[in-house]
C-alpha cells in the first residue's frame, strides 16, 4: 500500500492545470483554464479548471474533483494507478507500508512478472520492424492484411522468429530469470531444455485498462495442421483470459465518449475496426463470455452492441452472452453481417463511412434479433413457437430493472401476438424459480394507483431530504469557518406559570452551530455520500478545529470531490445566468451577512420534514392509540406549528 506520506506529496506537488492540460486543451478564462468537455462531443467549452482551488468541473456531464478524480474519470485509472502516474509525472519516489515477507514474495513475483511480459512486448516489435526476418515475415503479414504503421504500432503488433529459443536467449542475457519466463508462459521449460511457446507465430500483446501487458495471443503463419492456429499466455498470476477483453486499453477513452461498445470475437476484427475509425471495440478473444468481462464494460458504459458474422450455427452458440450481458443490468443491440462477412472483412471491403452506417443502420434490438433467428424453424410449428417465445422470456427475465423487464414484455407480446398477460405469468414463474423476492405478486397482480401514489410522496420527501443536506454540507463547505452572530430564544416560565421568551445574541462558527443542533436532534442524513462527506467534516472540526476543504478534495472515495467540486464549482459555470441586479439598484446582501437566517432555515426545515415524516407514519398505523402515543402525535404537531412560526409560514 502507498503510504500517505507519498500521497501527500503528490497531491503538493500536482498542478490540476498541468494534468489536466495534457489531456485537453485548455485556455486562460480570468482566474480559471477553460476548454472542451474530454466527455461529450460539445461545441461550446464548458469544462472550467480552477488553478486556485486546484479543482475542475465538467458542466455537460457534472462530473469534477482534482488530478486524481480527473485521471479515474477520464484515463479510468483506479485510485493507486493515479497516484503513481502522478508519481511518475512529478519524479516522487513511491515509498510502500511495510508489508509481510509473503506480501513482499507475492509483489515481487507479479511485479517480475509485468517486467518480463513488457520487455517481451518491446522484443517482438523492435524485431518484426528492425530485422530481415521480422521484416520479411512479420511485418508483410500484418501489411497483407492491410494493417498501417500506425496502427500496428498502436497495438505493439509483433514477431517471433521461427527459432526454438531465440527469445528465451535474448531475456536471459538481458538479466531475466527463467522462473518468470516460464511462469508467464512465455518460455516452454521441460527437463533441461527451454524454447519459445510463440515460435514463429506473429504477436498480439494483451494489455490490461491501464496498459500494463498481461499476456498475448499468437497465430501461426504456416500451415501445419497439428498446431493450433492462435495460441494464447497460459494463465497466471497476471493473466486471467475470463477477467480481460483484448482492446479495452485503446478503446476505454472511445467507449466511454461514445457511450457505447462493440463486442467482437477476433484481434484482427478489432484491430481493422480502429483503422476504419471504430475505436470503441473490443474482443473477447475466442473465449465465451464472462460476468467479469462485462463488468470491465459496464465501468466505461451500460451499452453493448454485439457483432455477430454471417455464420448462423456461431450466432446460435454466441447468443447465449447476451443473457450474461442483460444479467449485468446492460441494455444490448446486435448487429449481424451479411453471409461469408465478419467484422474483419466487412471493415477492409467497405470504407470508413459505410462501416459506420452500418453498424447505425442495422443495429436491433435483441428482442427482435432473436425472434428474426429463430422464428423461421418454429414458423408452422405451435410447439416450437411456444419454445421460441419461452426462450424470450427466458432472456427478459435476466433484467433487473423491473421497467425495463415489462416494456420488453410488451414489446415481445406485441411481435409474437399473444397475451402480455401470458408472459408476464410466465416471468412469474421464472423469476420465482431463480428465487427473486416479491416478483411473482408484481408480475401477477399489477401495482394500482394508490401504491404508485404512495412512493411518489415517498420519494418527493427523499428528494427534499437530499436538497436540504446538500445545503448543509454547501454552507459547511464555503462559510464553515466563518463566525456570525446567531440568536436563541429562551423560555421562561415565573411562578403564575406564565410563559414569556427572551431572546439572548451569542457569536459561534458556522460549522459549531449546524453541528449541535443536528446533534442534539441525533440527525442522520439519507444519503450515504452527504453523510460520509458531513462526518469527514466533523472529524476536521474535531481535530484541526476548522474545515480543511483541501483534505476532502483529496478524499480516496472519489464522489466526495465530485460533491466538493460542483459545490466549489457552482458560481464558475459558463451557463449560468444571474439577472443583473445592481443595473437595476437592487442591491442584494452580501451570503456572509445573512448566514445566521440561511443555518436556521436549512436545519429548520430538515426537522420540519423529519417530524412530517414520524407524524405520518404514526398516523397510518391501523391500531388503537394509547393516551401515551396521543400525547405524543400532539407534541410533533405542536413541534411543528413552531417550526412553521419559526420559518414565518402559515399552516
Amino acid at each position: 500500500m502507498i503510504t500517505r506520506s507519498t500521497i501527500e506529496r503528490v497531491f503538493e506537488s500536482a498542478r490540476v492545470e498541468e494534468v489536466i492540460g495534457e489531456f485537453v486543451q485548455l485556455k486562460k478564462a480570468g482566474s480559471n483554464f477553460k476548454g472542451l468537455s474530454p466527455f461529450t462531443d460539445e461545441k461550446t467549452p464548458s469544462f472550467m479548471v480552477s488553478p486556485v482551488k486546484q479543482i475542475w468541473k465538467d458542466f455537460s456531464t457534472g462530473k469534477g474533483g482534482n488530478a486524481i478524480s480527473f485521471l479515474m474519470e477520464h484515463e479510468h485509472y483506479t485510485y493507486p494507478e493515479a497516484i503513481k502516474w502522478l508519481a511518475n509525472k512529478y519524479n516522487i519516489e513511491i515509498e510502500e507500508t511495510e508489508q509481510t515477507n509473503e506480501e513482499k514474495a507475492q509483489m515481487n513475483e507479479r511485479e517480475s512478472m509485468f517486467l518480463v511480459s513488457n520487455f517481451a512486448k518491446d522484443y517482438f516489435h523492435n524485431l518484426m520492424l528492425n530485422t530481415n526476418q521480422g521484416k520479411a515475415i512479420g511485418l508483410s503479414y500484418f501489411k497483407e492484411r492491410g494493417f498501417r504503421e500506425e496502427t500496428i504500432k498502436k497495438f505493439d503488433l509483433g514477431y517471433c522468429l521461427d527459432e526454438w529459443d531465440n527469445f528465451t536467449k535474448a531475456a536471459l542475457e538481458k538479466g531475466y530469470d527463467l522462473k518468470y519466463l516460464e511462469s508467464t508462459g512465455l518460455t516452454i521449460v521441460k527437463e533441461n531444455k527451454q524454447f519459445d511457446r510463440f515460435k514463429g507465430r506473429v504477436m498480439f500483446p494483451i494489455h490490461s485498462m491501464s496498459g500494463r501487458i498481461l499476456g498475448f495471443g499468437g497465430r501461426i503463419l504456416t500451415n501445419d495442421k497439428k498446431a493450433a492456429k492462435y495460441l494464447n499466455s497460459p494463465e497466471s498470476d497476471i493473466y486471467h483470459k475470463s477477467k480481460i477483453l483484448y482492446g479495452i486499453y485503446q478503446a476505454k477513452k472511445e467507449i466511454a465518449r461514445q457511450d457505447n461498445c462493440y463486442l467482437v470475437e477476433g484481434y484482427t476484427d478489432v484491430i481493422s475496426f480502429h483503422q476504419s475509425g471504430i475505436e470503441n471495440v473490443v474482443a473477447s478473444s475466442g473465449t465465451a463470455l464472462t460476468a467479469e468481462q462485462i463488468r470491465l464494460v459496464n465501468r466505461l458504459t451500460k451499452n453493448i452492441t454485439v457483432l455477430f458474422d454471417g455464420d448462423a450455427a456461431g450466432i446460435r452458440a454466441s447468443i447465449r452472452g447476451i443473457d450474461l450481458i442483460l444479467e449485468q443490468g446492460m441494455n444490448v443491440k446486435v448487429v449481424q453481417f451479411p453471409d461469408g462477412e465478419d467484422p474483419d472483412s466487412f471493415a477492409k471491403s467497405h470504407s470508413d463511412s459505410e462501416l459506420a452506417k452500418y453498424l447505425e443502420d442495422s443495429a436491433q434490438d435483441f428482442i427482435n434479433f432473436k425472434v428474426s433467428l429463430l422464428i423461421k424453424d418454429a414458423k408452422n410449428d405451435p410447439v416450437k413457437k411456444a419454445g421460441l417465445i419461452r426462450d424470450i422470456v427466458s432472456s427478459i427475465s435476466k433484467i433487473p430493472d423491473s421497467i425495463q423487464r415489462e416494456v420488453y414484455i410488451q414489446e415481445c407480446a406485441r411481435i409474437m401476438e399473444i397475451s402480455e398477460q401470458v408472459l408476464f405469468n410466465e416471468m412469474a414463474q421464472l423469476l420465482s424459480k431463480s428465487g427473486s423476492s416479491n416478483t411473482k405478486k408484481n408480475f401477477e397482480k399489477r401495482q394500482n394507483l394508490e401504491v404508485v401514489k404512495k412512493q411518489n410522496i415517498q420519494l418527493k420527501e427523499i428528494n427534499q431530504l437530499s436538497i436540504l443536506e446538500r445545503e448543509i454540507i454547501r454552507i459547511l463547505l464555503l462559510y464553515g469557518n466563518e463566525e456570525v452572530d446567531f440568536e436563541e430564544e429562551i423560555k421562561n416560565v415565573d411562578e403564575e406559570g406564565k410563559e414569556t421568551i427572551t431572546i439572548k445574541k451569542y457569536t459561534s462558527k458556522v460549522s459549531e452551530e449546524i453541528y449541535l443542533h443536528l446533534q442534539d436532534d441525533e440527525i442522520e442524513f439519507s444519503n450515504p455520500i452527504f453523510q460520509e462527506l458531513y462526518i469527514e467534516i466533523i472529524d476536521q472540526l474535531n481535530q484541526l478545529e476548522k474545515i480543511d476543504v483541501t483534505q476532502l478534495l483529496n478524499h480516496s472515495n472519489p464522489e466526495i470531490p465530485n460533491i466538493v467540486t460542483s459545490i466549489l464549482m457552482d458560481q464558475e459555470n459558463p451557463n449560468r445566468q444571474l439577472s443583473n441586479w445592481e443595473k437595476q439598484n437592487i442591491f442584494v446582501k452580501d451570503a456572509v451577512e445573512v448566514l445566521s437566517k440561511a443555518v436556521n432555515d436549512v436545519v429548520f426545515n430538515l426537522r420540519r420534514i423529519l417530524i412530517d415524516h414520524l407524524v405520518k407514519n404514526e398516523m397510518t398505523k391501523e391500531k388503537e392509540y394509547s393516551n401515551e402515543e396521543k400525547e405524543l402525535i400532539m407534541n410533533y404537531n405542536a413541534l411543528r406549528i413552531r417550526l412553521f412560526e419559526k420559518l414565518n409560514r402559515v399552516v
